[in-house]
């Protein structure tokens, strides 16, 4: 089993800053990538950033230059640094990471999601 833990949601003011965090526990072999994915009530899943296991990054337009994707390796945890947050921003967000658990073929696990919400 694994289990994927998101922490660091809350409610912020426009311009202001929070960090998400979200830690890959269980049986681990290898974790191919891990990410960050949000969803709007009523629309789809939309990637936010992404970082492979060779540390490339991936970024949606909107938040190119506002967040900042981290991964620790050794710890299987990834990070968002969000910055400049605005009221747009407001959604779910969704840990993922595609993981090798030794058996068949990696798969995509996701989080249960935290709430970000940024006031105007």
């Amino acid at each position: 089993q694994v289990q994927l833990v998101e922490s660091g949601g809350g409610l912020v003011q426009a311009g202001g800053s929070l960090r998400l965090s979200c830690a890959a526990s269980g049986s681990i072999f290898s974790i191919n990538f891990m990410g960050w994915y949000r969803q709007a009530l009523g629309k789809q899943r939309e990637l936010v950033a992404t970082i492979t296991s060779g540390g490339s990054t991936n970024y949606a337009d909107s938040v190119k230059g506002r967040f900042t994707i981290s991964r620790d390796k050794a710890r299987n945890t990834v990070s968002l640094q969000m910055n400049s947050l605005k009221p747009e921003d407001t959604v779910v967000y969704y840990c993922a990471a595609e993981i090798y658990t030794g058996w068949g073929q990696a798969k995509l696990y996701w989080g249960q999601g935290t709430q970000v919400t940024v006031s105007s």
